[in-house]
């Protein structure tokens, strides 16, 4: 064993490999008759592809890194992705209060 698969193989992470076929298909669907249909009527223009392309290029150049680099860009991508989620998670009791304020009225008897 090397000292670098033990330095690997020490990380409290596993090591995650990079498969680009994700950003293989979200391009190919992206020129598919169905996709461009659907951007033609949601936005007036056709789809260029560029984000799947920048993504399918980024994800082949990252192949090329040596895995500690790899390792860093997935765990920065990861939080980047959860930074950007759309929805407010609340605890139960959260919740709660929330929706007791907004539609307790309607559990009143008229």
């Amino acid at each position: 064993m090397t000292s670098t698969e033990k330095k690997e193989g020490s990380s409290s992470t596993p090591n995650r490999k990079v498969s680009c076929t994700a950003s293989f298909d979200a391009l190919w669907f992206c020129y598919s008759p169905v996709h461009q249909m659907q951007q033609y009527y949601r936005v007036g223009v056709l789809d260029n592809c560029s984000r799947q392309w920048k993504a399918m290029v980024d994800c082949l150049m990252l192949k090329t890194k040596s895995s500690s680099h790899v390792q860093e860009v997935l765990e920065t991508q990861e939080k980047l992705k959860l930074k950007s989620h759309i929805w407010t998670f609340r605890t139960p009791e959260e919740a709660s209060y929330y929706w007791n304020e907004l539609y307790g009225h309607l559990d009143e008897p008229e």
